[in-house]
């Protein structure tokens, strides 16, 4: 087993700046005319941990749904990378999903995860190099919206793959703006694998985002227990309610926090008002169709390939190729 794990000078969790720029990010989005808080920000220990418990509540179909189309499209999906590949997994997280195409690519050259969780990062590239023990793994904790470097010396082509429904969090503009930096970092002739939810009944989306056993709105909140606990701010975080709703016009879930009450938080010295039933938008989620994706691909630069869905058109798995 080879770990080597690398801290690129892409924004690397441990980065000395990496508070300040959530402190930014936050007064940013707090002090706009409509508050928001970056999603990315979901994503330290607590909140990845959240997600892999998300991802098994019976609500939630897309993780279920596409792990399904990689046990049962597995080897076609597999077929479609490179011999001797390296793969590259933006924003990595568990390797449950990386772990059914290795089993039908027992010739990947390597493998390099990239996560902004370094510790999450650390503890799953671990797991994987005991079971493959013969792959060079090369973690890189990285924010992967952001230019990185690859580590050097990857001998033989380089892939992508991109699972989960994680392309939807972006405006559309800026999911091609970011499937275009996935190019630039893979490099020419590269393959991207990318996970794409499909548009369905609105009551089955409604219900994905906001599980009766109420670990969504846990996650949710955690963004605010961050701001505490990291940021100092004094806030109140039982006084803001988890919602979550599909936007039919815009084909999208939004999910925000909703301050039940008029307050104020304390940021860095700064007062940041409430309204009884304002908002803090903390993430959307587009839903494609097949074709509203390929388009946007090829409008990223890609040549759209193959498809692979389930049974019941719940999740799409796209193979991107480039010139």
């Amino acid at each position: 087993m080879t770990i080597n794990p690398v801290f690129t000078d892409a924004t690397p969790i441990a980065a000395p700046d990496a508070g300040r720029q959530f402190l930014d990010d936050a007064l940013a989005g707090l002090t706009a005319p409509r508050k928001f808080l970056s999603a990315k920000y979901f994503y330290d220990k607590a909140g990845s941990d959240l997600f892999e418990a998300i991802t098994r509540q019976p609500e939630y179909y897309p993780t279920r749904t596409e792990l399904g189309i990689l046990d049962v499209q597995g080897a076609s999906i597999a077929a479609a990378l490179p011999a001797r590949a390296n793969l590259v997994e933006f924003g990595s997280g568990s390797t449950a999903k990386v772990r059914r195409l290795m089993a039908h690519r027992p010739d990947l050259a390597g493998y390099v995860p990239v996560d902004v969780s370094a510790d999450f990062l650390r503890s799953e590239a671990e797991a994987l190099g005991r079971d493959f023990p013969h792959l060079s793994i090369t973690p890189v904790a990285a924010d992967f919206t952001r230019a990185f470097t690859l580590p050097e010396g990857l001998a033989g082509p380089v892939a992508g793959f991109f699972p989960g429904s994680t392309i939807g969090n972006f405006e559309p503009p800026q999911a091609a703006r970011l499937l275009a930096h996935f190019g630039r970092v893979l490099g020419p002739e590269a393959t991207l694998i990318i996970g794409v939810d499909l548009v369905k009944d609105r009551a089955v989306l409604d219900a994905a985002y906001d599980d009766a056993a109420g670990v969504t709105a846990a996650f949710n909140r955690n963004l605010l227990v961050r701001l505490s606990h990291e940021l100092g701010a004094e806030i109140d975080i039982d006084a803001f309610a988890h919602r979550a709703f599909f936007d039919v016009e815009a084909s999208r879930i939004e999910m925000h926090l909703v301050s039940l009450k008029a307050q104020t938080l304390r940021l860095a010295n700064r007062r940041i008002a409430f309204a009884e039933g304002e908002t803090i938008h903390t993430e959307n989620s587009y839903k494609y169709t097949v074709e509203g994706f390929r388009d946007l691909a090829r409008e990223a630069g890609w040549i759209a390939g193959e498809v692979w869905t389930d049974p019941d058109l719940l999740f799409s798995i796209h193979a991107l190729t480039r010139n």
